[in-house]
């Protein structure tokens, strides 16, 4: 990729543009209003990653949000990647929490559509879709670029944002898959993260034509990974997340290995799978989706020779943070108590 102007003061992007292969990882919400839940799970991921994704109400299941989690994470200097689903807010919200992000220190910017409400547990509820990912694209990118809102009133400090697109190289039509990937690039993602790969030959399939196309010298490619715990997770996965394809040989293998050993099989397989996407052309990285299963996150790096990252987070662990930094009492209250529990 030519050298360009860099769109933020991010690690991400400069991990990236140094030509390292990047690694950024999932953090899974937690269900509770508990910060030491997230900061656990961010202290196992700090040193493994250049980000860490807060996702946002992913599968339509209510979680703790990507903007509350990216509060607690930038405090800390840790680099996030803050996901916004179109399916829950308008534009007006949507240019708001923009703002608000970068002005928290977010520096990544994940535009997502957004699963329907049908594929989650309160499936009464009301979609917005006021936008789609690509037209989230272009407003980010007008916020940045050319320091204003939709409406065309200026904005005086634009935020300086690492955009984000996701991918599905995985589910028909196969052929329409980069065609849909240029739309994003030109819509203004500078980094794209696909869903689950467990199929590498039609991810080269894929890759073979982004690089035809030339999108990998316009957007880093991400490549999402992640372990299964055994053949009946995997197949729970494939028949109930939308998008996810799983082959068949991935299950039998996962099914025909001792069932003490599948959690570990299912590592070995993610560590395969990112030993050959490092070989693609054009695969800038990997996402890695370890669902509940942060803690194989360091370990499948390291398997993977991915292992130190080029640029270690200078933070202070949570448990030594300068509370005076906080707002009183609420905030400096839940540090004190998840400090308590942590340690």
């Amino acid at each position: 990729m030519d050298e360009a102007q860099y769109k933020s003061p991010g690690r991400l992007e400069a991990v990236l543009r140094a030509g390292h292969f990047a690694v950024t990882a999932e953090l899974n919400p937690p269900d509770s209003a508990d910060p030491a839940e997230v900061f656990r799970a961010a202290e196992i991921l700090r040193d493994c990653s250049d980000a860490i994704n807060a996702t946002d109400g992913s599968g339509a299941h209510c979680h703790m949000s990507s903007m509350a989690i990216c509060s607690l994470l930038t405090r800390l200097d840790y680099a996030v990647v803050m996901q916004m689903s179109c399916r829950d807010r308008n534009r007006i919200a949507m240019q708001g929490e923009i703002l608000g992000g970068a002005a928290m220190g977010v520096m990544n910017l994940l535009c997502l559509t957004g699963d329907d409400v049908t594929a989650g547990d309160q499936p009464e509820s009301k979609r917005v879709f006021d936008f789609d990912s690509m037209q989230l694209l272009r407003t980010a990118k007008i916020m940045r670029d050319k320091s204003m809102f939709l409406s065309g009133r200026e904005i005086t400090n634009p935020p300086r944002l690492f955009l984000g697109a996701a991918a599905n190289p995985f589910v028909p039509p196969f052929e329409w898959r980069p065609l849909r990937l240029a739309k994003k690039i030109e819509a203004g993602a500078d980094f794209i993260q696909t869903q689950w790969c467990f199929d590498v030959p039609r991810l080269k399939d894929y890759m073979k034509r982004v690089v035809d196309m030339g999108l990998h010298e316009k957007a880093f490619i991400l490549i999402g990974v992640g372990p299964l715990r055994s053949g009946r997770s995997a197949e729970f996965i494939r028949n109930n997340v939308p998008g996810v394809h799983i082959p068949d040989s991935i299950v039998d293998r996962l099914n025909k290995t001792p069932k003490k050993e599948r959690k570990a099989e299912g590592r070995k397989i993610c560590v395969e799978i990112i030993e050959q996407c490092k070989e693609i052309e054009g695969v800038s990285g990997v996402h890695i989706m370890a669902y509940r299963m942060e803690e194989m996150v360091a370990q499948i790096v390291e398997e993977a020779g991915l292992m130190p990252r080029p640029f270690r987070p200078a933070a202070p662990s949570y448990t030594d943070v300068d509370t005076t930094q906080f707002a009183y009492p609420a905030i400096k209250q839940s540090f004190d108590i998840a400090k308590e529990r942590f340690t």
